[in-house]
């Protein structure tokens, strides 16, 4: 499976109608500032996703950082658009791949089947001197028919399921750095560690210079872990572990599901159980 397109590709879709491109560029810590990029410069034809804002819902007691959008109300921002079923969807961010993918893993989500990441983002593009633009876009809205795909998706149920029965499988990875995962430090979260059972790999190490690695690459990555078992990756908000989430896709895992409310959903119940240190299998 492969869900990235390149820039060299996508030069050529400008004047495509088929296609559409969504700019999700955005900088954690300073929540206008992919807004204000877009506005200086983007794509052309590309309209704006806010990981805040139409990315996310309001933050509450418990769901995490980032809580999945009131599906309704995406629906309505991405037929506003001019996203339907028969259009291709390409979505980028600066080039770090994590905004991008958590667009990827939405629109996949609600059962869209046409949607890619752009290798090497926006940087990529600027840096090839391929056209930019301030014009905002305008489309003619569309219907889209959602149609979950609910095994996508763990509960902060299903979590807390694996975690007290101490079952095995599904297997707990999480995406952050290791210096997070083992406890070491928490920039932001109420205490350090992990959700205990969880296995660590760093969502970044399935990227290179902005764009994700090969398939051979993701699978050497991902060695220990049997194909047949399902598979539940967090992050800290249920952003950059939708890097992952595509990764094992693309490596060849089938039984995948993204905890959306990730370790800020999981500490946000003072009962739940944290571990420190290195895991394995």
């Amino acid at each position: 499976m492969n869900f990235t397109v390149n820039k060299e590709w996508l030069v050529k879709q400008l004047e495509n109608t088929e296609v559409k491109i969504v700019d999700c560029r955005f900088e954690l810590g300073k929540p206008e500032e992919g807004e204000h990029q877009y506005e200086t410069s983007h794509i052309p034809g590309a309209f704006y996703f806010d990981l805040e804002k139409q990315l996310s819902s309001p933050v509450a007691k418990h769901g995490g950082r980032h809580p999945l959008p009131d599906i309704e109300q995406f629906r309505s921002e991405i037929e506003n658009a001019g996203i339907d079923h028969t259009k291709k969807v390409v979505a980028y961010d600066s080039g770090e791949g994590q905004f991008a993918s958590r667009f990827w893993w939405l629109l996949t989500y609600i059962g869209h089947e046409n949607v890619y990441v752009l290798n090497e983002g926006f940087k990529g593009w600027t840096e090839a001197g391929y056209p930019t633009s301030k014009d905002v876009p305008k489309a003619k809205a569309a219907t889209f028919e959602v149609n979950l795909q609910k095994e996508m998706l763990a509960s902060y149920e299903d979590v807390r399921e694996i975690v007290r029965n101490k079952r095995n499988s599904p297997v707990l990875v999480d995406s952050r750095d290791e210096a997070r995962y083992l406890g070491e430090v928490e920039p932001i979260d109420r205490v350090p560690g992990h959700i205990p059972g969880a296995i660590n790999k760093f969502w970044a190490e399935g990227m290179e210079k902005g764009s994700f690695k090969a398939q051979a690459e993701q699978q050497k990555r991902f060695a220990e872990l049997d194909k047949e078992e399902p598979i539940i990756v967090y992050c800290g908000s249920g952003v950059t572990a939708t890097p992952n989430y595509m990764a094992l896709k693309m490596a060849g895992y089938q039984n995948v599901k993204l905890y959306a409310g990730s370790y800020s959903d999981w500490v946000s119940y003072e009962e739940n159980p944290v571990a420190k240190g290195k895991e394995t299998i």
